[in-house]
């Protein structure tokens, strides 16, 4: 005998904890929606057990990590462990060679793991092309979703130990917490320690924020789904299109699509981020300011994914010298850091 009402209700709950890749867990999604729901239920239940929180927090956000990546979740909990324990090694360390030593392991653990996911397809092809079809042949190799977010979050925090401008995380949920918190882990912000330490385990929450972080998710929602997306499919049957014969207005319209899809793409999923953030007590840094009413180049990208500028500014362009050292050594540090903003933002010529 069947019951039409649980009639495949397994077969639900099997792909509600399955990975798809064809399917990942987003923000705009109804599933994800229904279960922040839930999340957030849980979440405020556990006001009281600051502890059990952190956990549960830890919990959600590897699921939903899981869901984008599968088994590379690992990955992310590998990158908290590794940067956790080497921090305790930098803060227990009598000598500023073994602190120096320590955070060159950091940065090749997690660089090694960027690398090795994200750039060793592009470089097989690169020999490839330069020695001929086969000279190397490995099987092509996943890049888990968000690790150019994640390495450079968990990294920021050991580099910024060394430097003495944050104090030593001695609570390994709290910093796991740190690292996979889900509202920015696969998109940005890019949050740094320094950021959010006084809010990992002790925050407040009041209706004003639970309020101001419903706004903000709608709007990044908005931005999300009714613009983006649909300016997105204008932008897509354009630039199928034989570039040879298609108009000047055409071309310009293609042009402008691609410009505002990009833009409220990528902005919209920083508001849903930091309207899930403020939901859950955390402030997370603006990524965006209106970077199209820049008036310069130079203020455009001051404008523009702003906290990974923030980020190349405080670890590669400043240590480097800046524009502290003369125009001729400005120039190539200013090379420097945009090559590398090139070759992070995707590996392909």
């Amino acid at each position: 005998m069947t019951f039409p009402a649980t009639d495949g209700i397994t077969d639900r709950l099997q792909a509600l904890f399955a990975y798809d890749a064809s399917s990942p867990l987003i923000f705009s999604s109804g599933l994800f929606l229904f279960l922040f729901a839930g999340f957030l239920l849980v979440y405020s239940a556990f006001r009281r057990a600051p502890m059990a929180r952190i956990v549960y927090v830890i919990a959600f956000s590897l699921y939903f990590y899981y869901k984008s990546s599968g088994i590379y979740f690992l990955l992310l909990v590998f990158a908290a462990a590794s940067d956790f324990l080497i921090a305790r090694g930098i803060y227990r360390a009598r000598f500023r060679w073994t602190k120096r030593w320590l955070v060159v392991l950091s940065v090749a653990v997690n660089l090694g793991m960027l690398g090795y996911f994200k750039y060793t397809n592009f470089l097989i092809d690169i020999s490839n092309q330069l020695f001929g079809q086969g000279f190397l042949q490995f099987q092509n190799i996943f890049l888990p979703v968000g690790i150019s977010f994640f390495v450079f979050q968990s990294m920021s925090y050991t580099i910024d130990l060394y430097r003495r401008q944050i104090k030593v995380q001695k609570n390994a949920a709290s910093f796991m917490a740190f690292v996979t918190l889900f509202p920015q882990i696969v998109a940005g912000p890019i949050v740094r320690y320094e950021d959010i330490q006084n809010e990992i385990d002790d925050r407040t929450i009041t209706e004003k924020m639970i309020g101001d972080g419903i706004s903000r998710f709608i709007v990044g929602l908005g931005k999300k789904v009714l613009i983006a997306n649909n300016i997105g499919l204008l932008w897509t049957e354009i630039k199928a299109m034989d570039y040879g014969e298609i108009s000047a207005v055409t071309a310009w319209l293609g042009i402008l699509a691609f410009t505002f899809q990009i833009y409220f793409d990528f902005s919209g999923y920083s508001d849903m981020a930091i309207g899930l953030g403020k939901m859950m007590g955390f402030h997370f840094p603006e990524n965006f300011n209106y970077p199209y009413m820049s008036h310069s180049v130079a203020e455009f990208w001051r404008r523009w994914h702003i906290t990974l500028g923030d980020w190349f500014k405080s670890y590669i362009y400043f240590p480097m010298g800046g524009s502290r050292k003369g125009l001729p050594r400005t120039i190539i540090n200013l090379l420097v850091v945009w090559t590398i903003t090139g070759i992070w933002h995707g590996a392909s010529w």
